[in-house]
């Protein structure tokens, strides 16, 4: 019996693009770290960049 993951039709597209990935092999865990760091680091840009456009620092206004 095969493996579901090379038999199965939506599971050989995730297995070729993720999983069985031909990749250099001077690709190694701190790029997968970095990209990472990357990812979080866009996304502490953008989510303060929206709490800067939507702050008040009238109380009265802020918490109604």
């Amino acid at each position: 019996m095969t493996n579901l993951r090379k038999t199965h039709p939506i599971m050989k597209i995730i297995n070729h693009s993720f999983i069985d990935l031909p990749a250099p092999s001077n690709i190694s865990a701190w790029w997968n770290f970095g990209s990472l760091l990357g990812i979080c680091l866009i996304i502490q840009i953008l989510t303060g960049l929206f709490l800067a456009m939507h702050y008040t620092s009238d109380t009265s206004t802020a918490f109604s």
